[in-house]
């Protein structure tokens, strides 16, 4: 059985394994959690780990950004990186820990995730093109297939925001 749950100190070796694997024996990814993790981006209850027999197989962490829209700032969160051990993968265990995570991100009052992903994968869980809603990231160069962003308040206000999405200095040093 897999369980989801809030990564803690204890698991932080471990997860930078996992990221190590996961993104094939880079520590690019590994590095980013740890630089994410030391900074004021970095929601402990948006760190998840996905267990199975006492071991770390996925994680996927979600911290703070920005949107700008002119004089306006708006809080917002970042889906960046998932990691799954490769024999994991396509079992469903990245699936969990995002629905996880959306979760606990809505209850914690936020309601815009915005990620860079594969278009074919992150539709499931309600992302859509970030363009088409009036949001631009201008710190990447990415198509607008895989700037994506799902609103956690869909449906329920008219409360809509667009500008800029702006990530952490953390995701560039």
């Amino acid at each position: 059985m897999i369980t989801i749950r809030t990564e803690s100190t204890a698991d932080y070796k471990s997860v930078f394994q996992l990221n190590y694997i996961a993104f094939e024996n880079r520590n690019d990814e590994a590095e980013l959690v740890e630089k994410i993790r030391a900074s004021d981006s970095f929601i402990p209850e948006l760190s998840l780990v996905a267990e199975k027999n006492d071991e770390i197989i996925g994680h996927v962490l979600l911290s703070k950004a920005r949107v700008i829209d002119n004089e306006k700032n708006y809080e917002v969160i970042v889906l960046a990186p998932i990691a799954v051990m490769p024999n994991y993968q396509k079992s469903g265990v990245g699936s969990k820990l995002i629905h996880e995570g959306l979760k606990r991100t809505a209850e914690l009052g936020y309601k815009y995730v915005f990620l860079i992903g594969h278009p074919d994968y992150y539709p499931k869980f309600g992302f859509k093109p970030a363009r088409a809603f009036g949001f631009e990231i201008k710190q990447f160069d990415v198509p607008d297939a895989v700037f994506m962003m799902c609103d956690l308040n869909a449906g329920k206000s008219n409360n809509s925001i667009n500008g800029e999405l702006k990530y952490p200095d953390t995701f560039f040093n």
